[in-house]
């Protein structure tokens, strides 16, 4: 069986846990506390020398880290990764995206408002994530007005990449009222029947 090193809260960890359950996978849940440190103890810096949550264990012991590179361990040979190398390619576009123009600030503006209170000496930084966090918007707006999902017709990794933290942007102070491609999208992934909440 496999184990989730995670935060239930973080959209990356919850990349994880939504890929088992869309695979029916059966995992065991490993909590990790980044706030208190837990994730830079030598116990974990075993098994990710980087210090980050989530972290995949194998049932071999082994382990791999980076959310969108055990999506894609996770994914291999299922209907979520397609197998032509053009779709493949744009799934792995979109989870660049996702890591490079929309976590930084949609995911970093949540964090310090939802896990830190948004604290007066990082107000002027959450504010300055708002601007670049609704462009990352706007693209994903337009892929969504042209398809159903990122990558065309098929639901794949690239939305549970990106549906991770999209779906509680709101969190982050994001009003998604005006993106309606977004918001039909989120209900379309919300409605797979092995979907599964970040706070189920």
């Amino acid at each position: 069986m496999y184990k989730v090193y995670g935060d239930y809260r973080s959209g990356n960890c919850y990349k994880v846990k939504l890929m088992l359950h869309l695979l029916g996978r059966a995992y065991e849940w490993v909590p990790i506390n980044v706030l208190r440190g837990e994730s830079r103890s030598p116990e974990f810096l075993q098994k990710n020398p980087n210090g980050k949550i989530p972290v995949l264990e194998l049932d071999d012991g082994s382990c791999l880290w980076e959310s969108n590179a055990i999506l894609n361990y996770l994914a291999d040979g299922s209907e979520f990764l397609p197998s032509d190398p053009r779709l493949r390619t744009q799934v792995l576009q979109w989870q660049f995206f996702e890591q490079y123009s929309h976590e930084p600030y949609i995911a970093v503006a949540r964090y310090i408002k939802l896990y830190l209170g948004l604290p007066e000496e990082r107000r002027e930084e959450y504010e300055a994530k708002q601007f670049d966090g609704y462009h990352a918007l706007a693209v994903m707006e337009q892929q969504l007005q042209r398809t159903p999902y990122l990558v065309g017709e098929q639901y794949s990794i690239a939305d549970v990449a990106l549906y991770a933290y999209t779906h509680v942007a709101e969190e982050g102070g994001f009003d998604l009222a005006a993106y309606p491609a977004i918001r039909a999208w989120l209900q379309r992934v919300a409605s797979h029947p092995r979907h599964v909440g970040m706070y189920d």
